[in-house]
């Protein structure tokens, strides 16, 4: 964070020392080292902070990615779906007009089914009323 060196914190503490005195001395010390662990942590929580974001911001650039990427992949399947459709349509009805004409002819030559009556079952009594 700071480049500090031994010598400037003997500089500091003996200016400490003379400014504040001795009697004083340790309880600015505490207090200036609970500060500092203070400015730590908060710093800490900060970089945190800054690097969550960065990974949120980079994973919605990666959903934003994917999510073109399957768009793009599903136009293409949809596009070759179209494409085979097509070229299996064009491929059954030349033979389905010769098939359907077959077929219509020997409708056409068979005689009809005659109707039949469907006897209820003998083993059954009939319903009462």
């Amino acid at each position: 964070m700071f480049d500090i060196g031994f010598t400037e914190l003997m500089v500091i503490a003996l200016v400490g020392l003379i400014v504040i005195g001795p009697e004083r001395m340790p309880k600015v010390a505490r207090t200036v080292g609970h500060l500092l662990g203070r400015l730590q942590r908060y710093v800490g929580d900060v970089k945190a902070d800054i690097k969550r974001e960065m990974q949120i911001e980079e994973l919605k650039k990666l959903q934003s990615e994917m999510s073109a990427q399957v768009h793009d992949m599903e136009s293409q399947v949809n596009e070759q779906m179209k494409a085979t459709e097509a070229s299996l349509n064009q491929s059954i009805l030349p033979s389905a007009d010769t098939t359907s004409a077959t077929a219509d002819s020997a409708i056409a030559d068979t005689p009809a089914p005659a109707e039949t009556a469907i006897s209820p079952p003998t083993d059954r009594p009939p319903p009462a009323a």
